[in-house]
């Protein structure tokens, strides 16, 4: 990572959908690298469906947790019919995740999608796949991690 390089990085969905779950675990991998991070979150009509994002901004210093539109480095799209409106705070040379990434029917619940679309962001970040692995260990309960586990390693493509 480049010494004052800002990473960007919107995940957005519908309510329900861990979005900010998701935000919640990226976050965690990322704090636990010993970098510093911004992390600001829409909730809009959440609890009824409606869209939500979360931004998630991350390097040696960052001084607004809100992501400019155009700006995002990345972005993480868990419903489809959220890929247009999110489109738009991506920068040319951004990274578009969207949950057509994912063989649905390899998910053992589909409700994982948040974390099988992590797998996928994880491999174009700096992070070591312990260190998110320990993330979703200290963001999910339990009885969660063994699904969120393998949803993790079906995004991240390993075995």
């Amino acid at each position: 990572m480049k010494d004052n390089k800002v990473t960007n990085v919107v995940i957005a969905g519908l309510g329900g959908q861990g979005v900010l779950k998701a935000s919640d675990i990226l976050s965690r991998a990322i704090f636990d690298q010993g970098l510093d991070l911004k992390k600001s979150e829409i909730h809009g009509m959440s609890q009824r469906g409606g869209s939500v994002t979360s931004d998630v901004r991350f390097g040696k210093k960052v001084h607004s947790p809100m992501v400019p539109v155009g700006e995002a480095d990345f972005v993480v799209v868990l419903a489809p019919e959220e890929v247009e409106n999110a489109r738009r705070y991506l920068r040319p040379t951004g990274v578009l995740i969207t949950p057509d990434a994912v063989d649905g029917e390899a998910l053992s619940n589909k409700r994982s999608i948040n974390v099988a679309l992590l797998g996928i962001l994880s491999r174009h970040l700096e992070i070591p796949e312990s260190v998110w692995r320990s993330a979703i260990r200290a963001c999910l309960p339990e009885k969660l991690l063994e699904v969120n586990e393998n949803a993790f390693t079906l995004g991240r493509g390993t075995s």
